[in-house]
């Protein structure tokens, strides 16, 4: 039986290398990561190929959460390939491709999430990047309006 998977396309204005640094850079990491308004506490990447990345946030909830990976492929503002799972649930891995493609006005992102453990965790997730790529969109609108 195939595993659950989810596919989101945004369109950014940036570029692709500000999008590939938002999701490579820990400094920026902590800055939109997660699903609601809740602070990231810590962010973590050794960007190679068998580096890890690790990410503490907490929810609006007051819930704290921790979420952990290996890079299986870096291709720098074009592709990154990574392991993911949550340290309170680490035999639930699954996979996460991330293509950066440049447009006319910015940056298509192509976003899958792949091998979950059942389709409500694979909802979660639709529900929670989904968050998380809307307070992404804010900071490149934050840092043109700032000229970064």
């Amino acid at each position: 039986m195939e595993q659950p998977s989810l596919t989101i396309v945004r369109r950014f204005k940036a570029s692709p290398a500000r999008v590939y640094a938002a999701w490579t850079q820990p400094e920026l990491i902590a800055r939109w990561w997660g699903p609601d308004g809740g602070p990231v506490l810590d962010a973590e990447a050794d960007l190679r190929v068998g580096g890890r990345f690790r990410v503490v946030l907490q929810t609006l909830d007051g819930e704290m959460h921790e979420c952990r990976g290996e890079y299986r492929e870096v291709e720098v503002d074009r592709k990154l390939v990574f392991t993911w799972h949550w340290v309170t649930l680490p035999e639930r891995r699954s996979l996460v491709t991330i293509r950066f493609r440049p447009v006319e006005e910015g940056t298509e992102m192509s976003f899958t999430h792949a091998q979950f453990f059942d389709e409500a965790t694979r909802d979660d997730h639709q529900k929670g990047w989904g968050g998380a790529f809307e307070k992404l969109e804010g900071l490149f609108a934050e840092t043109e309006s700032a000229g970064e």
